[in-house]
């Protein structure tokens, strides 16, 4: 703005210096027509340069908070996307279908951009049912062995949809269904999903009301806070089935990133990944991760990882149990939770059949998961922590997700 005024004073000090000498009328008409002319150009110079400031400055803001879009339609219900941008422009993706985190784009060390998450940009990705990525799994997250469990003397009767196993909740568990959203305002980056689940819903008993809130903070924090209530007594366990590689780039193994797990002991499983019941110290076996290692120092030895580990944590407050950092990107992921137990999955059953959005293939150890969780086959394991909610109790846990740059 400045520059043009110095333009216009500048221009009429030349006029005023020019044609020196008695002035006659008509230099004096030409005098005032020329500075007319200048006026009305400097007030297009300077009302240009004001709009151009404020052009700026709105690209240079981050407008923090939450928008919608449309994503198309299932089972006859509107399936929408969430954006959920905090502060420092960080975004986080989640639709109402399958309470699902489809996208989390944060800067790398270069201040490049890039997606941490496995997910599709479309619901036609969704639809075609890959292996829970992103999704909140349940009723029951995790495997109970052959589909059946007791609460007192009555017998329940799942659908095995793993082998002959149920497995995170059934045919059409919470991750294939279309959940109510109600965003928390505009300028708040925060999304809540309810779903009520009926009375025998996948076999399951009792009229589940179940809220899973999602909140993008400042700090690079995905917070997850789970709520439940029944009407009659069921087993549950929630949790988020998202598939990381801190990469950015799925062509990029996780096997390199290095891992810190605080557990002592693991749940070790059978041939059909079901706990044998028993709790099994780390030490001096593939799964101690007490000290941080890479991923893929003992991948072989432990013929791949999809075990439930027993956290140190004593209590149900909220504490950090994993430490996952990436030297490419310089990115680090820790994760805190009220729950016992982590779920580490290497990705061993990705096999390339699927592709992202822009065509990269989908291979094995392409991505991993750290799902918070209680243990798997709690239900007919009396020795793990209970799984069973009763009419009149809440369920409740917070699982956090920290982003940073190391």
């Amino acid at each position: 703005m400045w520059s043009s005024k110095i333009i216009v004073i500048n221009l009429i000090l030349i006029i005023n210096n020019t044609s020196p000498g008695v002035e006659t009328e008509a230099k004096k008409n030409m005098k005032k027509s020329t500075l007319f002319s200048i006026a009305i150009i400097a007030a297009i110079l300077i009302t240009s340069c004001n709009n151009q400031t404020i052009t700026t400055t709105e690209k240079m803001e981050t407008k923090a908070g939450i928008t919608k879009a449309a994503w198309g339609t299932t089972d006859g219900k509107e399936v929408f996307l969430y954006t959920l941008t905090n502060a420092k422009g960080v975004q986080v993706k989640i639709s109402n279908y399958g309470a699902t985190v489809t996208s989390w784009v944060s800067p790398d060390k270069n201040n490049k951009p890039s997606g941490i998450v496995l997910g599709f940009d479309n619901l036609s990705g969704y639809l075609a049912k890959p292996p829970y990525f992103g999704a909140v799994v349940g009723r029951y997250g995790n495997r109970i062995a052959k589909g059946k469990f007791k609460i007192d003397t009555a017998q329940y009767t799942l659908a095995t949809n793993n082998k002959t196993n149920a497995l995170h909740g059934g045919l059409k568990g919470f991750d294939k269904q279309v959940w109510e959203a109600t965003p928390a305002s505009d300028s708040t980056a925060s999304l809540l999903l309810s779903y009520v689940s009926k009375d025998g819903e996948e076999g399951y008993p009792g009229n589940l009301k179940v809220t899973v809130l999602y909140t993008l903070t400042d700090d690079n924090e995905l917070k997850i806070e789970y709520n439940a209530t029944t009407d009659k007594a069921t087993v549950l366990n929630l949790t988020n089935h998202s598939y990381f590689n801190l990469t950015g780039d799925v062509s990029n193994s996780i096997l390199d990133h290095t891992l810190m797990i605080d557990a002592d002991n693991y749940t070790p499983v059978d041939t059909t990944l079901i706990p044998t019941g028993e709790i099994k110290s780390v030490k001096g076996t593939p799964f101690d991760f007490t000290k941080a290692k890479k991923i893929g120092q003992e991948i072989a030895a432990a013929g791949g990882y999809d075990h439930n580990f027993v956290l140190n944590k004593k209590d149900s407050s909220l504490q950090k149990i994993v430490e996952l950092k990436d030297s490419i990107s310089g990115r680090m992921l820790e994760v805190f939770t009220t729950q016992p137990g982590v779920q580490f999955y290497t990705g061993n059953f990705l096999d390339g059949t699927i592709s992202t959005s822009d065509g990269k293939k989908i291979n094995q150890h392409a991505a991993m998961c750290l799902e918070t969780q209680h243990f798997p086959d709690s239900p007919n394991q009396p020795k793990f922590p209970t799984t069973l909610l009763l009419p009149g109790q809440q369920f409740h846990s917070i699982t956090v997700y920290k982003l940073s740059l190391k």
